[in-house]
């Protein structure tokens, strides 16, 4: 084993400057039989690591080489197994648990009696030894024996250490000196003996040479002390002087410690007076301000002002700790909260004297506006009252109640004075609308309110006479020159038009600049992005509570403050909405039209108001009332729609051009002009579907319901007319129907000329037929002729009887036949005759044809020419 271990510190362990210090042969438990070492090992420099290695023998070779090393930091458990009997079975707990069996119990002992010695001087470390025998964890040795390796030198653990370089060279550089040294190591070892003895003695003759030297240094050293003596006397005296002098010096240190305690304290007290008298003294000039100082004037505003700003810093200021226990800051206090109470009142009470006098100076200056459409002027009022809104913001600061107060007092008053106003306003637009107070009445205007009255019953039995008028115009329109509406109608409604227009031009500057006033008088914000609401969910105000604002006087969100805005405006211009909603159902009643005129006016301000501020009160009740004008104009659309479904054509005239087509072009026509670059012309577009479908539904309907006027010419015409409208136009959402209404016109136009044209030469044309009849039954042209009923002979029979004074006779029948068809306005007489003599060519060459295939060499010709069928055409036109 000794041979073993000295290879294995050489080869292994040396290399890695490290120390074998013992070594146990040890195979895995259980398994097949293959040995191995397990080495305890330290390092040769510090710090020392010390580590248990596992050294396998090589498979290839007689060398051993390292395979696996554990620190002995990690070792957790060292399990001999049983601490009475010799067992060679061990386990060592490292990361996990190694099962080994020794050669011998011996070896085993030994091996962990090093484990645990190594423990206990390198590591300390709590391992836990069990069924290990108390014997060997003893923790020293006897001095003896050289087994211990905490007790003594660390070679006395190892049975063998090599030489270092140093003392190879000197026992080289000796045993050269004696060349016997390896054939006679007797000679060699008493050779060295005596030169031992030599030095021994040279040792001893030294030590006894240097004896009085060691007298002379004891004397020296007897002097110093007696010299050390006396200095210790003396700083003993030093000692005993400066005691003295320290209890002095303490004494002076503790009395300027008190004079510097006392100066800090007098600051600190008079910048804490200097902190109070600076932040709680209201100069004498404000409070008199506060007390006496006038509201009414500029000066005494601002003086007041100042003053209030003044009080209110002063009681905002922040005390430091225990300020608020002394008497004359809690005096202070309460004379300061006196002085806000006072003025609050004092403000409150002359602002609103204020809003009274406001609604009685303002109701003066109604009659000068009252035979003029327009709104009297706040401008100046809100230029007085901004003078008082820093007054306002330092109430809502410091009295939220009066703050409140005020509020409402200013909606009552301003409220009623509002609602007189714009009620006469719109009195005087209606009276406008209508032309005289006489004529309101007809569309039920009464009494000064400028209220509608009548019923929904009323309202429609004047819609359909107004609708009965206007076809009624249409008619005698048409009969004077193709007009789509009277001069009287157009004045009717561009003065509608401008009146409705002056209308919103007066309530909007009127709304924005109050709600503008409101923000700044009562400092609310009101430009902010917020999601908007609409007046329906607006929370109504009653009673003392304005709004949601202010919960138990603490602010709340901007968003509040602009809900509170408007439920403000809404409180206040209450009557805007039902009055205009009222003007637009008189405006509906004078002419449905007109629902087209307020359709675009009310768009475009709902459109600029959204774009100033889409959750503004004005933006929010334009919106409302726009729905109810878009209402109305899509009742206007059904009117029209139904009118054309219960549309009746008399029996005994002509039709002509139907009445919902003409209203169909005044409609259109009179739109264009309205909507022209309108942000609403979507809403237009729509309705012109509708309306264009429902047109051509009916003339279909009228065409064959018609008993006097052949169907295709009631299409013909109304699809021209209809064709011609959009043409003239040129609306792009329409130009399908457009191509819809002149293929129609062709088609029937077409058709009835085909259908008329069969009746000047009928036999002529019955006998054609009869020929292309035996063609189309299989008979070659050329063998027709010797058919009985279709030979020569009857050919000639037939022509004979269409001489060309025949031909022109009967072209003259026809010509007074279409013109009394088709109706003047439309004015298609000549392009249907042109059509007619054209479609009578075509016939002629057709005729032409069948004979000259038919009936070759015949010689057979028709009794009139090409050329006499253009005279005739030309000369029954002229004397037409």
């Amino acid at each position: 084993m000794t041979a073993i271990k000295h290879a294995l510190q050489r080869d292994i362990f040396t290399p890695n400057d490290e120390r074998l210090l013992s070594i146990v042969n040890v195979c895995k438990a259980g398994k097949k039989k293959r040995n191995c070492f397990l080495c305890a090992t330290v390092t040769t420099e510090r710090p020392v690591q010390v580590n248990v290695v596992k050294v396998k023998k090589s498979d290839k070779g007689d060398f051993y080489k390292r395979q696996t090393a554990w620190a002995l930091r990690d070792l957790a458990v060292v399990d001999a197994k049983d601490a009475v009997k010799e067992n060679p079975e061990f386990d060592l707990h490292f990361d996990k648990v190694y099962k080994w069996v020794a050669s011998s119990a011996v070896e085993k002992n030994t091996f962990i009696s090093c484990i645990w010695k190594l423990n206990q001087r390198y590591l300390r470390k709590k391992i836990d030894f069990i069924n290990v025998s108390s014997q060997l964890l003893e923790e020293s040795v006897p001095s003896g024996e050289n087994q211990s390796v905490a007790g003594g030198d660390e070679e006395a653990v190892d049975e063998y250490q090599e030489l270092n370089a140093r003392e190879e060279q000197d026992i080289e550089i000796m045993m050269e000196g004696c060349e016997y040294a390896i054939s006679n190591a007797e000679a060699f070892a008493e050779k060295l003996s005596r030169e031992l003895q030599v030095l021994d003695g040279a040792n001893i003759q030294s030590i006894m040479a240097s004896e009085k030297q060691v007298n002379i240094l004891m004397k020296l050293l007897d002097e110093a002390l007696k010299e050390v003596d006396q200095i210790e006397l003396k700083l003993s005296s030093y000692e005993e002087m400066l005691q003295s002098v320290k209890e002095q010096m303490d004494q002076i240190s503790e009395s300027n410690h008190l004079i510097h305690l006392s100066n800090t304290n007098n600051v600190k007290l008079l910048s804490e007076i200097e902190f109070l008298v600076n932040h709680m003294d209201l100069a004498k000039g404000h409070i008199k301000a506060l007390q006496e100082g006038d509201l009414t004037s500029s000066r005494g505003i601002e003086a007041c002002t100042n003053a209030a700003d003044a009080l209110l810093q002063c009681m905002n200021v922040s005390l430091h700790p225990g300020h608020d226990m002394l008497h004359a800051v809690k005096q202070q206090q309460q004379r300061f909260s006196d002085l806000r109470e006072q003025f609050a009142r004092r403000l409150a009470s002359h602002l609103n004297s204020v809003f009274v006098q406001q609604g009685h100076d303002q109701s003066s200056t109604l009659a000068q506006h009252s035979v003029e459409l327009t709104l009297p002027n706040h401008h100046p009022f809100h230029r007085d009252l901004l003078r008082y809104a820093k007054l306002m913001e330092w109430l809502k600061n410091t009295d939220y109640g009066k703050y409140e107060g005020l509020t409402k007092n200013y909606m009552d008053y301003l409220s009623r004075l509002y609602e007189r106003e714009i009620k006469d306003f719109f009195e005087v637009a209606k009276i406008k609308m209508t032309g005289t107070t006489k004529e309101g009445k007809k569309f039920g205007l009464h009494g000064s309110s400028g209220k509608l009255t009548g019923s929904t019953s009323s309202l429609n039995k004047l819609s359909v006479q107004s609708s009965g008028n206007r076809r009624s115009q249409s008619s005698s329109l048409l009969d004077m020159g193709n007009m789509s509406a009277s001069d009287l109608d157009v004045a009717d409604r561009t003065k509608f038009d401008k009146i409705f227009e002056q209308v919103l031009s007066e309530l909007e500057p009127l709304c924005l600049a109050e709600q503008d006033f409101i923000s700044k008088f009562f400092k609310l914000q009101q430009h902010q992005s917020i999601s908007g609401t609409t007046t329906n969910e607006t929370e109504e105000m009653d009673g003392g509570n304005l709004s949601r604002s202010y919960i138990s006087g603490v602010p709340q969100p901007v968003s509040s403050e602009k809900d509170m805005i408007r439920q403000m405006m809404t409180k206040i211009f209450r009557c805007i909405e039902p009055e205009l909603n009222n003007l637009i159902a008189l405006g509906d009643k004078i002419d449905s039209f007109n629902s087209l005129y307020m359709l675009v006016k009310m768009s475009h301000h709902v459109w600029t108001a959204q774009n100033v501020d889409p959750a503004s009160f004005l933006s929010t009740t334009l919106g409302n009332v726009l729905v109810t004008v878009k209402r109305n104009f899509d009742k206007c659309i059904s009117n029209q729609m139904k009118q054309m479904d219960e549309v009746k054509i008399s029996k005994k005239s002509k039709v002509g051009i139907l009445p919902f087509v003409a209203e169909f072009e005044e409609f259109a026509a009179l739109a264009e002009s309205i909507f022209k670059n309108a942000e609403r012309r979507g809403d237009l577009d729509k309705a012109y579907i509708k309306l264009i479908r429902a047109v051509f539904i009916s003339v279909e309907k009228v065409a064959n319901e018609s008993q006097k006027t052949p169907r295709d010419v009631v299409m013909m015409e109304n699809f021209h007319h209809i064709f011609a409208t959009l043409s003239r136009l040129k609306i792009s959402c329409l130009e399908a129907e457009k191509k819809e209404a002149k293929l129609k016109y062709t088609e029937h136009l077409q058709s009835y000329v085909v259908y008329s044209l069969g009746q000047p030469l009928e036999k002529l044309n019955h006998f054609f037929e009869g020929v292309e009849a035996r063609v189309a039954q299989g008979i070659r042209e050329e063998e027709v002729s010797y058919q009985l009923a279709f030979n020569k002979q009857e050919l000639r029979k037939v022509i004979k009887e269409y001489p060309g004074k025949e031909v022109k006779k009967g072209l003259d029948n026809l010509y007074k036949k279409v013109d009394k068809h088709l109706c003047e306005e439309e004015n298609l007489l000549q392009v249907v005759w042109h059509s007619m003599q054209d479609e009578f060519i075509r016939q002629y060459k057709h005729f032409e044809g069948l004979i000259a295939r038919c009936y070759p060499g015949s010689g057979i010709t028709m009794e009139f020419t090409i050329q006499d069928i253009l005279d005739y055409c030309s000369s029954i036109a002229q004397s037409h």
